[in-house]
């Protein structure tokens, strides 16, 4: 069963695919689109809105990232609720009965069909296309980092989050000490740690299948989505990493 019709946005975009930086930029939940086939999800509209269907500024960073630095950028156009592309297939979040606190009706009692059916349309091709393009870096002798670029909710289950900013990674890296350095240098941040999740090989995807496995350099970077949720913060925001990537990249070569 093909769950998108061949009038349906792909899954995935490539931006600059030829580009000249070091850098490649992951966005796994760049988009809220639901295949027409599945309706709503019965899921009120508004609520489709929010940070449980995508993570809110990040597709329009990360699109302004990508022509700041000339990076290649690779974006997930459909909602996680769909499936969640930072998510192992099979896990109990990859397709989400319930979201924060939103029930997601269309994604109960799924069958095993279903479920590979959504896993073929939207995250498979979102990381065949990652995996395509480092395997092309790497026969082509190029270095490669890899940025993951996601935005987070500042309450979370009535919980206020007070950090702006987080760097996150599974295994401590020479990137990650860098990251947090620079950004904590700005001065004007509340920068966090691992904060506000951590990585782990159960609850992410993309860090482990596409930067540890390769043992190629590699960061995450979450940023509080109401600092860009609007053009002016996604610019601002896009401008900030865009001149601490370059610096923490110099600084890793050194190093």
């Amino acid at each position: 069963m093909k769950l998108l019709t061949p009038d349906e946005p792909p899954p995935v975009r490539v931006l600059r695919p030829r580009a000249t930086s070091n850098l490649v930029l992951a966005a796994d939940h760049a988009g809220r689109l639901i295949p027409r086939a599945l309706g709503t999800l019965g899921v009120a509209p508004s609520e489709l809105t929010r940070h449980i269907a995508w993570d809110i500024g990040i597709a329009a960073v990360t699109e302004a990232l990508s022509e700041l630095l000339d990076a290649t950028a690779v974006l997930q156009t459909y909602s996680r609720l769909v499936i969640d592309c930072n998510r192992a297939p099979g896990h109990p979040t990859s397709i989400p009965t319930i979201s924060e606190l939103t029930p997601i009706p269309g994604n109960e009692g799924l069958c095993e069909a279903d479920r590979i059916a959504r896993r073929r349309a939207i995250f498979d091709p979102y990381h065949a296309a990652i995996t395509r393009l480092l395997d092309e870096r790497k026969a082509a002798g190029r270095r490669t980092v890899l940025v993951a670029m996601h935005s987070f909710t500042p309450v979370f289950k009535s919980v206020a989050r007070s950090v702006e900013v987080g760097v996150l990674y599974h295994h401590e890296t020479a990137l990650s000490r860098i990251m947090l350095g620079l950004l904590r240098d700005e001065g004007d941040l509340a920068v966090g740690a691992n904060e506000p999740y951590a990585i782990t090989d159960d609850s992410d995807y993309t860090v482990p299948a596409h930067g540890e496995a390769r043992g190629i350099d590699h960061v995450e970077i979450e940023i509080r989505q109401d600092l860009i949720g609007e053009s002016e913060g996604q610019t601002e925001w896009a401008r900030r990493m865009a001149r601490l990537l370059v610096e923490a990249d110099v600084k890793l070569r050194a190093a």
